[in-house]
Formats: structure tokens, sequence, C-alpha cells
């Protein structure tokens, strides 16, 4: 049984709601309100939500007297030019962005980014000001191999090849196993506990500092038991996020 009673930690636990292509205008409006009324005052965990780019203006405006954050999904790896339908990093800084979720599993798989686009991508965030959320994760067959930290490291290794070690000061990773996104399934503490540890020893010597948030069907049911892990600093929420009940009962677990 692994414990978790000891756990003692200075890094900020960061909560991060990926919306995904969902919302529109009236009910993104909802949702932020009363996610800002049940978020309201000082808090130790930081929020943040990324939503989809055309809402990325509205998501901003309406926290811009509040204590949550806003990021985007995603990012182009070019900086400006004739790339029709890519939104560059400097605009995302423009319209009121902190966050950007890099190399998410849904666009290495539906989208085939490869991890040296990925890299591309987090240089280009980091350039314009933002703070990249540097998702890794495994396959159900890979985790069935015995090869899923070798396919983190090799993830990892990309980039920090592209921009050294120093650039993840100002990064978050995000562990997302590809099998539990979306499914239902979650990995176990376990489980969860060796992958983050692996990514803070294999970025050493920024392993301390550095805040490694988990993402795979959290819920509100099983929130505090993810964020009790020793190096586990926060999730990075999908579905739940969707409602601003759930969301915030993961919020305050966090806190805990």
């Amino acid at each position: 049984m692994l414990s978790t009673a000891l756990k003692q930690s200075s890094r900020r636990p960061l909560v991060v709601a990926n919306w995904k292509m969902n919302g529109n205008s009236q009910s993104n409006t909802e949702l932020l309100f009363q996610f800002k009324r049940l978020w309201n005052g000082v808090h130790r965990a930081e929020v943040a939500i990324c939503a989809p780019d055309v809402y990325l203006y509205q998501v901003a405006e309406i926290l811009a007297d509040s204590n949550v954050s806003s990021g985007a999904q995603d990012v182009s790896h070019y900086q400006s030019g004739a790339y029709t339908g890519e939104t560059s990093a400097s605009m995302l800084v423009d319209v009121g962005c902190h966050y950007v979720i890099i190399g998410h599993s849904e666009r290495r798989d539906y989208f085939s980014e490869d991890s040296a686009l990925v890299a591309e991508k987090f240089i280009q965030a980091q350039s314009a000001g933002l703070i990249p959320i540097f998702c890794v994760g495994e396959s159900l067959a890979c985790r069935e191999q015995g090869a899923a930290l070798e396919a983190i490291g090799q993830q990892l290794s990309t980039v920090v090849d592209a921009v050294g070690m120093n650039a993840f000061k100002q990064a978050v990773v995000a562990y997302e196993p590809i099998w539990a996104v979306g499914t239902g399934c979650i990995a176990t503490p376990e489980q969860v506990q060796e992958v983050h540890h692996f990514i803070r020893e294999r970025l050493v010597p920024v392993g301390d500092s550095l805040r490694i948030l988990y993402g795979g069907s959290v819920k509100p049911a099983n929130a505090a038991q993810i964020f009790a892990l020793p190096d586990v600093d926060g999730a990075l929420i999908g579905g739940a996020s969707l409602n601003a009940n759930d969301f915030y009962a993961i919020c305050q677990a966090a806190e805990l």
C-alpha cells in the first residue's frame, strides 16, 4: 500500500480545466460566473481554464477580476505568417492567456503531432511568455509491454534536447496515461506516483520545483487520493471541468 500521509511540498498546487471542443457563449458565461462565486477569496491552489480559441477573449474578460488564470489548448509552431487557421503564441498572449497545453494525447493521436513538432510548439510558447503545460503519457499497449517509463522518457528527452533542462523552470508537466483519458479508467495510485517520481528524477536539477499534474478521469470522488501522492502537484481536468460544482470540488481537494 502506498503511503501518502507525510506529503510535504512547497510547490503550489495547480488545477487546470481543459474544456476541449465544448461550450458556447451562453454556457461559458454561466459556468465561469458560477465557478468564480464558488472560488472567491484567497486559495493555496492555483486554477486555470483552457478554453477553445474562439472563446479565449470571452473567458479572459470574465476572469479579469478573479483569481483564475486563462489558457489555450494548443498553439502553432510558427511565429507568424501565411498559415491559415493557425494561432500564434503572441496572439494567445494578446487575448490574455497565461498557459497553453502542449502535446496533449489527443493532438498526438488524432492529429499526428510527433515529439519534434511538440518541441517546436514548446519553444514558441515560451518565447512569447506563455507557460507550457507539456503533456506526456503512454498507450495501453505500451503500459502492458512494460515500456511506459521508456516512452515518457523519450517524450521528455525531445524537449530537453531542443531547449535544455532549464526551460522546465518555466513550464508545467502533465502526465496523462492515454488509456485513462476520457475512458472512466484511472491509473492506480502506485502507477501515478511511479511515473510522477520518474519525471521528477529525469528532470533533475529542476525537478524539485517542477509542478507535475495528473490527468485521466479525475473526479471529485478520487481527487483527494490523487493529490495526496508525494509527487502529484495538481491535475489537468477534462469532462469534470464542464460542471462548476464538480470542478470546484476538485479544486478544493487540491488545497488539502
